[in-house]
This record gives C-alpha cells, structure tokens and sequence, in this order.
C-alpha cells in the first residue's frame, strides 16, 4: 500500500497561517464592500498582484493555458463571485462558511481526475470537521438569499478547479505563478464592472475610496494573493489533496473569531463548539499519518 506523507510541523504551520489571513480576509470585504462595487474591487485586487511584481519575476516555464485556466477559476470565478454574493445577499461569517466547501469539491476533483485514494481515517477527518461546519449552519439567522449561496457554491467549485490546475505544477515558483495568473484575472474582472457596474460607478468609487480601502486592497492583493494562494499552490502541489484541502475548514473558525473582536458579532456557544468540532477533524487528519507510523515503527520486529 502505496504510504501518504504526513503533513510535517512547519508546513502544518503555514498553512494555519494561510487560514488565518483568509479568515480575516472575510471581514476586510465585508467592510470596504460599502464602498468599492465588488467586480472592481476583484479587478484591483488582482491589478496590484500583477504589477509592479510582473516587470521583476520571471514567467515560469509553465503554458499559457494553465495560466488562463486558474487566472479565470480564481479571478472571475472564485472571487468575482464571492465579492458579488457579499454585498448584500450573504453575511461574512456565513460567506466563510460555505466557501469551505471547496474541500468536498477539490477532494472529488482528485479522486475522478487524479485518482487518488482516500483513506477511511481522512472520511472520518472530513466528516468530523464538516459536522462543525453543520453546527455553524443549523444555527444561521436567516440573513443570506439563495442567489448568494448559489455564487458562493459555484466559487467553491472555481476554487476546488484552480487546486487542481496547482496540482499539475509541483517544483515551480508559486509565487511567480500567481502573478503571471493573475494576468488572466484582472483584465477579464474589468470588462465584467465595466458592462454590470458602469463607468460611472467606476469613476466615482475610485475617487472617493478612503486611505482604509486601498490598505484592504495592498492586503487582498499581497496577504491574500501573493503569499496565501502561492503558498496554498505549493502545498496542494505536494501532498494529496484529502491531506491538505480539509485545512481550509480552519477559515470560518478564524473568520468567525476575528469578526468578533473586530466587527462586533457575537460568539455564542455554538460557534465554540463548532470550532472545536472542526479543529478536531484537522487535528486527526494531521496527526494520524504519525500515529499509525509510530505503532508500525513499534510492531516491527527487532533485529
């Protein structure tokens, strides 16, 4: 039986803080939502991914089509949806919720596509994280539409499709990836605020756009693209997906703390106890790989 490497301690601890940076991202655009219209605030997010970065880093040796699938999946899919579905027709929290589901999409993706095995304790994992998840939603009040939980779970699945163009890239500079990607990203994101949003929305955003807005673009732009989706690419390239996706159910536990102590919403109990819940499906999914490799380092016999 082939053996799946179990998530090392470092790069246990980079993607928590990958998770952490996507939770806040949440609240970030749930804020200057109020004033950037969402597509134009998508395409400035890429803008400033691409440039000045783009005139210093090399293009990977990597074909065009990967970077026009993710650049799309990402830019217009992923985000451009989520940005939609935020203003106004679904809360922050939940918003951060439900794009979680990416973990159920990318790890069918990879099972149908790539063939990979799911072993039982990763189900379990799964399971056991996405019953916090179920908490979560058991306990919603009613603020969301379904148009904004169907752009939501249609960006899910964007994301799930972009981890899967990362997986045929291993060994390349994510970093660079990203950027070149998001060339494929911005311009598209444009012609979509162009035509839905209007010129003069445009303009007058622009100009009115408070020092606060442009701080949340730099960091969607530098926190939540260069570093967190690069390093999200480079880790989804080197373990299987089953390993790495549920990491992701970590974003509404953070999502849900940092919109506490920054926007004022409340914590009742029950987000606790659903933290907890899926906290405990990622700590099985990252400790059990060294668990079961201790007991079979111990049954070995001696000599």
């Amino acid at each position: 039986m082939t053996s799946v490497p179990a998530l090392s301690l470092r790069d246990a601890l980079l993607a928590i803080a990958i998770m952490a940076v996507w939770g806040s991202n949440f609240s970030v655009v749930s804020v200057v939502l109020d004033d950037l219209p969402p597509l134009l605030f998508a395409c400035l997010r890429f803008t400033f991914a691409v440039i000045p970065a783009i005139f210093f880093i090399r293009r990977p040796d990597v074909p065009w089509s990967k970077f026009a699938a993710y650049g799309l999946l990402i830019g217009v899919g992923q985000f451009g949806l989520l940005f939609l579905a935020m203003r106004g027709h679904i809360t922050a929290g939940l918003a951060s919720l439900i794009a979680q589901t990416q973990v159920f999409f990318t790890i069918a993706m990879a099972v149908m596509l790539s063939g990979e095995r799911v072993r039982p304790y990763q189900i379990a994992a799964v399971l056991l994280a996405a019953s916090g998840v179920a908490v979560i939603v058991s306990h919603t009040d009613g603020t969301t539409t379904p148009y904004g939980l169907a752009l939501v779970i249609i960006a899910a699945i964007a994301w799930a499709g972009a981890n899967m163009v990362t997986r045929t890239l291993p060994g390349i500079n994510m970093v660079a990836f990203i950027v070149w990607a998001s060339l494929f990203s911005a311009p598209p994101l444009f012609a979509l605020s162009l035509y839905f949003e209007g010129w003069p929305a445009i303009r007058e955003s622009l100009a009115n756009a408070a020092w606060h807005d442009w701080l949340a673009v730099a960091y969607q732009s530098f926190g939540n693209t260069l570093f967190g989706f690069a390093m999200w690419g480079w880790l989804m390239a080197r373990y299987p997906a089953a390993t790495i996706a549920p990491m992701s159910l970590l974003v509404p536990v953070f999502g849900m703390a940092i919109a506490s102590a920054w926007l004022g919403e409340p914590l009742p109990y029950w987000k606790i106890i659903a933290a907890a819940l899926v906290m405990a499906g990622l700590a099985l999914n990252i400790l059990w790989p060294r668990v079961a490799a201790i007991r079979g380092a111990r049954s070995q016999p001696v000599g």
